[in-house]
């Protein structure tokens, strides 16, 4: 298997983002990679990372460009109206989330599978839809933004888990950790989710739950193997506790 892919061997704005965010990165970060393998070096995927940290985003970013695939991520649609933000997130790629209140939520979504399939682009999303709650970090409660993705145009859905980031920048922090440099980040990559016995169900919400569940259970099964630690027996379900699930960029 090559290291680099077609979409990340031609020309493209992506070139420009990773002259600036991966020297960055690399001096704030040491990455060790098990199951690079598992990223597909073409074609359509959705890649479910766990979200701990503001920092997350720039970590999974690097890291999917040196597996060898332009990271595209799900943005927030109003991201799309915004001069030039928009423009920049249309021109790589970026998904408007579909949100789940939408009418149009399961056409949206249809049409996103289809272009991915179409073009042979992945996309990563957070399923948990905002930093986790837990005190402990691990995995919360998760959305079904990934899995609707993912069953609406029969794509392999990914998990993927990394621990080290907090080191960088703590969640809720606003300025990094700049000293010392280089701090161990660790990132695991799964197989893909079983969800063929849930296929042609991306609208029904039993089969959502259902997938978003195994979703959250490998991840949390990768998490636990990278921090040799065991996660709580019951996912922290923010409602439990009295929180708002606010910054969602997923539904």
């Amino acid at each position: 298997m090559g290291s680099r892919s077609p979409e990340k061997s031609r020309p493209s704005l992506f070139w420009l983002l990773a002259i600036v965010v991966i020297p960055m990165v690399s001096y704030l970060s040491k990455m060790t990679f098990i199951g690079r393998e598992k990223l597909p070096r073409e074609g359509a995927y959705v890649l479910a990372p766990n979200h701990y940290s503001e920092f997350d985003p720039l970590i999974v970013a690097a890291a999917v460009w040196r597996l060898g695939r332009a990271p595209r991520f799900m943005a927030k649609e109003s991201l799309f109206r915004v001069p030039v933000v928009g423009a920049a997130l249309r021109a790589t790629g970026m998904i408007p989330v579909a949100r789940a209140s939408s009418a149009s939520a399961a056409k949206q979504t249809m049409a996103q599978s289809t272009e991915l399939v179409e073009h042979g682009r992945g996309v990563i999303v957070y399923p948990e839809g905002t930093l986790t709650r837990d005190p402990a970090l691990w995995p919360m409660r998760g959305k079904s933004g990934a899995v609707r993705l993912a069953l609406a145009g029969d794509i392999p859905l990914i998990p993927m888990a990394q621990w080290g980031t907090q080191d960088i920048m703590g969640r809720y922090e606003k300025g990094l950790k700049l000293w010392p440099p280089r701090k161990p980040v660790r990132i695991i990559i799964g197989d893909p989710i079983d969800l063929s016995d849930l296929r042609g169900r991306a609208g029904d919400a039993t089969a959502l739950n259902e997938a978003t569940a195994r979703l959250m259970d490998a991840i949390t099964a990768l998490l636990e193997q990278i921090r040799n630690e065991k996660a709580p027996a019951e996912r922290w379900n923010p409602a439990d506790h009295g929180q708002k699930e606010t910054g969602r960029l997923d539904s």
